[in-house]
């Protein structure tokens, strides 16, 4: 399902730093959760096989139902997790997005006010995604303490090194895909290939109408990726044409 590194240096100091991070959560998740998440890593590296039997583990995902979270759900479960998909239903999501979730069986929570604060921050001009992401992700971390499940996991691409898996409170949080020092070709690979590249959502793209200067922003982000080797050149400019198109 998913390929080793190869001789691919930043990739491979990825890994290596990402296994100092699983170090220091060893005993927030468990024995179970921590060998099999260390022997994945060592499968990046190496390419050496392991066991992918279910495990009694249950990890929350933030499941937006595009590729990054559509690829953790199917490469976690094909590692041996109890995945619960978490969608956090948002006002932008059209009913496509929706029926995605539905049929990976995820359980949809909602966030108070959520359209009121992105608004203000609209009509101020101010950033958006940062305080979209903050509210998503304080949901799926509610509903999992709910559920008494104590990891949760995003389809974040870029959050490598100590920040890649790390200790919040009463949980444990992975950025799985960074966790893997995984790319956004592999992503749309473990989904099945066909992916149409695009950058935000509706609410961001009324952002920028509103405050051009913004785009810089998002454009810094596809840059940024692009030098963790998360994004390929290509990507990068298909990413930065649509943001400078809307």
């Amino acid at each position: 399902m998913i390929r080793q590194v190869g001789d691919d240096f930043v990739k491979r100091y990825r890994l290596r730093y990402n296994l100092e991070a699983l170090e220091r959560v060893k005993k927030e998740i468990g024995e179970r959760a921590y060998s099999r998440l260390k022997a994945l890593l060592e499968y990046r590296l190496t390419g050496k096989d392991f066991d992918r039997s279910p495990i009694d583990v249950k990890i929350a995902l933030a499941f937006s139902a595009g590729s990054d979270s559509t690829a953790s759900l199917k490469i976690l479960s094909w590692v041996g997790f109890e995945v619960v998909p978490v969608t956090v239903k948002l006002p932008q999501m059209g009913e496509r997005v929706l029926e995605k979730a539905r049929k990976a069986g995820a359980v949809f929570v909602e966030v108070p006010n959520y359209l009121e604060v992105i608004t203000a921050q609209i009509e101020k001009g101010a950033p958006i995604c940062g305080q979209c992401h903050s509210m998503v992700m304080k949901a799926v971390e509610d509903h999992a303490r709910s559920r008494g499940i104590k990891m949760v996991a995003s389809g974040d691409l870029l959050s490598s090194g100590l920040i890649s898996i790390y200790k919040k409170g009463d949980l444990v949080v992975l950025n799985f895909p960074a966790f893997l020092a995984l790319d956004k070709a592999e992503l749309i690979g473990v989904i099945g290939g066909g992916y149409k590249l695009s950058f935000g959502c509706p609410l961001l793209w009324e952002l920028f109408r509103r405050a051009p200067s913004t785009k810089r922003l998002s454009i810094q982000r596809v840059l940024r990726e692009t030098r963790a080797r998360a994004l390929t050149p290509e990507m990068a400019a298909e990413l930065i044409v649509d943001i400078l198109s809307r």
